[in-house]
């Protein structure tokens, strides 16, 4: 299907656009719902209506469904991520903010208006047959039925309608545009001289008695201090807890392999080009006959010369959507052209050329080009992924089941998780927290809900089993404080690597700063002497060579109306690089030329004005997301 993807590229970005933006919208939940506990909960709300944690699961179902046609060939892994899952809540409340304002502007066009549209307009001609009907075939490889489709558009209008006016309302000037990429892209020519405080601090060593001074500095002791933490076990009801109990028969698998057999198979596909001369049936008799002849006569012409069969039809056929494509209807399924087109071509062999084909159009010369698909992944082939669907399932039916146990369990016998371990098959885990989330956390412990139960009053003092807490999707946790660790400052002797490491990074980079602010107010003073400088280099936003950023911007934004210019600049590590800019140079137009810049330079300002103009809908309806983000994602720029 991929070339004729690639053929139709505009026309699938559209409907991959329709996937995406309305993609939840007329999914049915019942069956979903029925089970899974929970499903109701409300993980977020748009104008006072609730998102529920079903339709959240099913965004994500949705959204990784997307990318896969997009990205066949995707790791499964990368879709599962708690940045990917939190995501598709993000773009389901944008959505769903969208809507609102739609609804509210009254912008929501009639179906018989959009119908008319997909059949009328230019935009969608590679969607239709030769006949004006829809290609089923080309909505049948995006999981959509022409109803379904007529439907999404119908969505994706009265969003675009809210979007598009902010969109295409940004004006940019070239002038502008050069202006900005100008100063964005400009290139100084730079010598460095480097004061590594590395260097520094290998001539470092303090005695005893300065780590102890070091260590006793009421400004230092938040550096030494350990925070609170507690030991805590725990333990977790969650689908892969639950997996490993279910149990199904080899009967059950190959009842779902039958079930959903299309996953499983490639729909056979067949290309052809045709040259088609027009006579409706209903013309008159002399009409049709004159046709059949100029069909009769084109089609000896291709069967003596086969490979001018694309030239005959960009110059003879009547077809105007694949006459100019010598004839070629590319890829399409069984079905999607009229019955005895459809009959013709199922019936040849790659390169035959048809005998004439009489359909209510009037004579077709077909030449099957191609033929892919129609095979099926055998059973004990997809076997594996078959199990592991089954036991999901499963799984989550009995999660359904046991939730509700799960929360009585932890709340009736608070003094011990060795009952609801016991009783649910479930692993006592332990570990060691602080009050917020650590670097690197995942699961339970990267959970807010959890670490907050954990340290609540009760659970300190008492030492009982938290309530059962929903740490994600399908998972609820409970947890046992065994020992609590309040905040404090440790012996120096438990600390004295730390203590002296912190020192000496201290003093190195005080050397390294006074060090390299004499050189600088030397090269200040004479600005001519090079002496332990580097090799110039040319440097700038798009070739930062090998400094940071910081380093970087103090360079490019030193005033350099008189050169040579001269300035000192600290590194994150303590160390200090001089720069004295001898000259500056426009900005490289091999990285963008001037009509480039002002595309993106337009892009940039109406994605800005979208984001913003999105942003303030949101508050207006009152979107408000009740899952925190993952910290990834939350401290992403």
């Amino acid at each position: 299907m991929f070339d004729f993807v690639r053929a139709h590229m505009r026309l699938f970005q559209g409907i991959l656009l329709l996937l995406i933006l309305p993609s939840f919208a007329f999914v049915g939940m019942e069956g979903y719902t029925s089970m899974m506990d929970g499903a109701n909960a409300g993980v977020a709300t748009v104008d006072g209506r609730k998102i529920t944690q079903a339709e959240w699961e099913l965004a994500q179902r949705e959204q990784a469904d997307n990318i896969r046609r997009q990205s066949p060939g995707i790791d499964a892994k990368l879709l599962d991520t708690p940045e990917i899952k939190h995501r598709a809540l993000e773009n389901l409340v944008n959505e769903r903010t969208l809507q609102a304002e739609a609804t509210h502007q009254h912008f929501t066009p009639s179906f018989e208006t959009v119908q008319d549209r997909i059949f009328n307009s230019p935009e969608f001609k590679d969607l239709r047959n030769p006949d004006g009907t829809v290609n089923k075939g080309i909505l049948a490889a995006q999981g959509l039925t022409p109803t379904g489709f007529v439907e999404r558009m119908r969505q994706s209008y009265a969003l675009r309608q809210v979007m598009t006016p902010v969109e295409t309302s940004a004006v940019a000037g070239a002038a502008n545009a050069k202006l900005a990429f100008d100063s964005l892209l400009q290139q100084r020519e730079v010598q460095l001289q480097r004061f590594d405080v590395r260097d520094f601090a290998a001539k470092l060593s303090p005695t005893d008695a300065e780590l102890e001074a070091f260590y006793k500095e009421p400004a230092n002791a938040t550096k030494f201090q350990l925070p609170e933490s507690a030991q805590i076990q725990y333990v977790v009801l969650d689908l892969e807890a639950l997996k490993k109990d279910v149990t199904f028969t080899e009967e059950d698998l190959r009842k779902y392999y039958a079930e959903n057999a299309s996953r499983y198979g490639v729909p056979e596909e067949r290309r052809a080009s045709h040259i088609l001369i027009k006579a409706e049936r209903s013309a008159p008799a002399e009409e049709r006959a004159k046709a059949k002849a100029k069909a009769e006569e084109l089609l000896a012409q291709v069967r003596k010369t086969p490979a001018s069969f694309a030239d005959v039809a960009r110059k003879n056929s009547q077809d105007e959507g694949s006459g100019a494509n010598g004839g070629d209807l590319d890829f399409f399924g069984r079905g999607a052209m009229v019955k005895e087109f459809d009959a013709a071509v199922y019936a040849m062999k790659e390169g035959e050329i048809s005998n004439l084909v009489e359909t209510d159009f009037g004579f077709h010369i077909i030449q099957m080009t191609g033929a892919r698909g129609g095979e099926k992944k055998s059973f004990e082939a997809v076997r594996g992924e078959i199990e592991d669907e089954v036991r999901k399932q499963l799984a989550q039916r009995r999660y359904s089941e046991v939730a509700e146990q799960f929360g009585n369990l932890v709340y009736e016998q608070s003094d011990s998780l060795q009952p609801v371990a016991d009783k649910l098959k479930l692993q006592i885990q332990t570990a060691t927290v602080a009050r917020q989330p650590q670097p690197g956390a995942t699961g339970p412990l990267a959970s807010p809900k959890l670490l907050d139960a954990v340290f609540g009053a009760e659970a300190l003092r008492n030492k009982r089993n938290t309530e059962a807490v929903e740490a994600g999707p399908s998972q609820l946790v409970s947890a046992r404080v065994t020992q609590h660790n309040p905040a404090r400052v440790p012996p120096l002797a438990d600390v004295k690597e730390t203590v002296r490491q912190q020192l000496v990074q201290k003093l190195a980079s005080a050397d390294a700063k006074k060090a390299g602010e004499a050189r600088l107010a030397a090269l200040k003073a004479t600005p001519t002497d090079t002496a332990g400088l580097e090799a110039a280099v040319t440097v700038s936003r798009a070739k930062p060579l090998n400094l940071t950023r910081a380093q970087l911007e103090a360079v490019l934004g030193a005033d350099a109306a008189k050169l040579p210019a001269a300035l000192g600049v600290a590194a994150d590590d303590g160390s200090y690089v001089v720069v004295r800019i001898s000259q500056l140079q426009p900005r490289d137009a091999a990285v963008i030329d001037d009509k480039r810049a002002a595309q993106q330079y337009t892009s940039a300002w109406a994605r800005a004005e979208s984001e913003a103009y999105l942003a303030a809908l949101k508050t207006q309806h009152k979107a408000v997301i009740k899952v925190a983000a993952p910290a990834s994602a939350a401290s992403a720029p």
